[in-house]
């Protein structure tokens, strides 16, 4: 007997629809499912509500998966750069320009993490800079590049006359 689908492909398990709640039986597909959702930064409540089961369900049968979910990111992206590799290496010359973006954005992300850009340093240890301050800034700011406008367009006046 072939398994039936529901609208979203989802298999419908045996028995429902009848008295009594099935239990479930979680698929590899779905464990997959699970850890790209948790990958990509989804909550506990929003995967659940993707496989169509209770958050309490999903942290059931699912608890080994949810405790490496600070890894999944990283997982993730070391796929996708193995993955572009191999199509590099095989000659498609997208792959080979996709890899090139994708390292230069890893590049980018580690020299920021190194000067503290992305840092995750609570935001208490950093300076505080009030409103007050942020606006005095500003002003000198848009001073200077009055200046610098004005200097512009009277050199500009010097060269015509």
């Amino acid at each position: 007997m072939e398994p039936n689908f529901d609208l979203f492909g989802q298999p419908v398990r045996e028995g429902f629809g009848n008295r009594g709640r099935p239990p479930y039986e979680p698929t590899e597909k779905d464990r997959n499912k699970v850890k790209l959702l948790m990958a990509l930064g989804w909550v506990n409540s929003r995967i659940a509500n993707a496989l169509g089961i209770s958050p309490a369900t999903l942290k059931r049968y699912f608890r080994a998966d949810m405790k490496e979910r600070d890894a999944m990111r990283d997982r993730l992206d070391a796929r996708r750069f193995e993955i572009a590799l191999e199509q590099a290496n095989a000659g498609n010359v997208t792959a080979l320009r996709e890899l090139g973006a994708m390292i230069d954005r890893n590049d980018r992300m580690t020299i920021e993490a190194s000067m503290g850009k992305g840092s995750d340093q609570p935001a208490a240890s950093k300076d505080k800079v009030g409103k007050k301050l942020i606006d005095e800034q500003r002003a000198h700011a848009a001073d200077a590049d009055l200046m610098a406008e004005l200097e512009s367009e009277a050199a500009q006046n010097a060269r015509t006359h």
